[in-house]
């Protein structure tokens, strides 16, 4: 996030290059904490508002039979462990008398074939399916 933002800033007009002179690239964290303070309601509206398959006819394996081509795709992935996560998402299954070390959650994604662009993406438990939060 932090080299998108550092591009899209040397990317801007010469108007904003003049204020950018006292304007310096946030840190990591404080990109981190930024979304945090606007929560994932507002980023997943935005994401929602401007996020669309963008493949014209032209595009090279975008579609087929004038069908837009869509893979979808996911993986699952370990997220903090801490009581809210455990309790919204659950815990994957483990030897009986265990617990497993971190909650888990399947990522699962539609891409445009032709562009790559991930165009809808939805966050699930693993542990018992149900709809965590839509991204």
């Amino acid at each position: 996030m932090r080299d998108v933002l550092k591009n899209l800033i040397d990317g801007m007009s010469e108007a904003w290059v003049k204020v950018g002179k006292y304007w310096r690239v946030p840190c990591k964290s404080a990109i981190t904490q930024a979304r945090q303070r606007l929560g994932a309601k507002v980023i997943s509206d935005l994401f929602h508002q401007l996020v669309r398959p963008m493949a014209t006819t032209e595009t090279l394996g975008a579609f087929l039979n004038g069908l837009r081509i869509v893979v979808i795709d996911g993986t699952c992935f370990d997220v903090p462990d801490s009581e809210e996560n455990a309790r919204v998402f659950g815990r994957p299954g483990s030897r009986p008398g265990t617990v497993a070390a971190f909650p888990k959650v399947r990522l699962v994604i539609l891409v445009e074939a032709g562009t790559h662009i991930i165009f809808d993406a939805i966050i699930v438990s693993i542990s018992y399916g149900r709809t965590s939060t839509s991204v």
